[in-house]
């Protein structure tokens, strides 16, 4: 038995209030309540019985391939037995494409898969792997969008995967409110995750995403799954990037790397050639860094264009980089190699649309900028690394060698890197690359333009 009563709920946050307000107290969100039905549960329920580590049987830990290399990466290594996985990205940029594929190659190991269309008809979701070339007979296509319909098809069929598209149309007859609402994406996505705990049963997730890029939904949404996975890239261009930014299974800094073909999205083997593949020569305000994302080197090209404001306030523009630590670098050269940049407009982007967050990426970023100032070209078989701290000195960064390793299998010849990696990395006598190794931003940019 349970009682019920009625509470406004902010639809941004999850926010609960007895009466109706017109500003959220907790993250300012205005006309956002609705009137929902909350349920409380009379106590009572059968007590978990404890484990020790010896009566725990470790099966959850076998990984299920979906012959996608680079998917698996991305979630560790395969989809573990029994976990919730959310996919979140704009609007068409592949989502159900990557999870039907996904979901062929796990059928022909795991066997029967369950797909729930809850947008599209089963006609569209036909067309789709028609072009995909997905003919796997395991995968049954279910158009419902009530959760009880869901949980009553899964105790019918016992599929050993199930993908829900998406969590924001999915209702419980249960709450009277619409879905997507907060109590309906709360309920829902709980009582899937106890589905997959209770059967073993990997559980895939579409979420929507709000124009700030954020799944949308309760935040509360994110901490119940297993995995959140985000979709990157720009429209318009053929490249898309899988990221992971909570893992339970495996690493949060691995990413995917596909390529939107006619015949869906197919895995890039080396994503450092793609990203260099149109690369311009002997063009200022361009130098290429070697970072790391995850266990992967990559070559990735930075861009520069300084250029004087016609504002009193010069604009700052940063994409694929830190905003503040664009701006951090700026003062720096300003303050150390005595740069004039206040009026100037500086823009920076990282081609291909792949996003860098670590400092390895300061010495060329300072580059690119310097480079552009003075109308001055980079070698373009010249990379860098390094981190640039305020008084200009140049620090040593990790994985020094994997990151040079990379860059002479792509053909560059010369790298300007911190002094401190450049000690450690004599004894390799293996790299067939020149490596200069240099104390502060000063010395690297003699190096690079001079």
């Amino acid at each position: 038995m349970a009682k019920t009563k009625t509470v406004f709920q902010c639809q941004s946050c999850g926010y609960t209030s007895l009466k109706w307000l017109g500003r959220c107290p907790d993250c300012g969100a205005w006309n956002s309540f609705s009137e929902e039905r909350a349920v409380e549960t009379i106590k009572g329920r059968e007590r978990a019985v404890p484990l020790s580590f010896e009566e725990i049987n470790p099966t959850s830990g076998i990984r299920q391939s979906t012959e996608i290399k680079e998917f698996d990466r991305v979630l560790g290594g395969g989809v573990v037995p029994g976990s919730v996985i959310l996919i979140g990205g704009d609007p068409g940029i592949g989502k159900s494409t990557i999870l039907l594929q996904a979901v062929e190659g796990l059928s022909r190991a795991v066997g029967k898969a369950l797909y729930v269309s809850a947008e599209e008809s089963p006609e569209q979701l036909k067309m789709r792997a028609e072009r995909l070339s997905v003919t796997s007979r395991d995968i049954i296509i279910l158009p419902e969008t009530s959760l009880e319909g869901i949980l009553k098809s899964v105790a019918e069929l016992k599929p050993k995967v199930l993908v829900i598209d998406s969590i924001q149309t999915i209702y419980t007859e249960e709450l009277p409110s619409a879905p997507g609402s907060v109590g309906q994406v709360r309920d829902c996505s709980t009582k899937l995750m106890f589905l997959a705990k209770k059967t073993g049963c990997p559980v895939f997730i579409i979420g929507h995403v709000t124009k700030e890029g954020a799944i949308a939904g309760p935040r509360i949404l994110e901490h119940i799954v297993d995995t959140v996975l985000y979709f990157e890239g720009e429209k318009g261009q053929p490249l898309r990037i899988l990221r992971a930014v909570k893992n339970r299974f495996g690493s949060t800094n691995e990413i995917g790397v596909f390529e939107m073909q006619d015949n869906g999205l197919k895995g890039v083997e080396n994503p450092s050639e793609l990203f260099l593949s149109e690369r311009p020569e002997k063009i200022p305000g361009s130098a290429v860094i070697s970072t790391i994302e995850g266990t992967r080197p990559l070559m990735v090209e930075i861009q520069a264009l300084v250029v004087p404001t016609s504002f009193g306030m010069p604009r700052r523009t940063a994409l694929g980089v830190d905003y503040n630590r664009v701006n951090l670098l700026i003062a720096v050269l300003e303050k150390r190699l005595g740069l004039h940049l206040g009026n100037m407009d500086v823009f920076i982007n990282v081609v291909g649309g792949i996003k860098i967050d670590e400092p390895a990426t300061d010495l060329a970023i300072a580059a690119t900028i310097a480079s552009s100032l003075k109308n001055i070209p980079v070698d373009h078989r010249t990379f860098v690394f390094g981190e640039i701290g305020l008084s200009g000195e140049l620090r040593a960064i990790a994985q020094a060698d994997i990151r040079v390793k990379e860059a002479s299998n792509l053909g560059f010849k010369r790298g300007i890197i911190p002094i401190g990696n450049l000690q450690r990395m004599k004894e390799d006598h293996r790299v067939e690359v020149e490596l200069i190794g240099a104390k502060d931003v000063e010395e690297a940019l003699d190096i690079l333009l001079f």
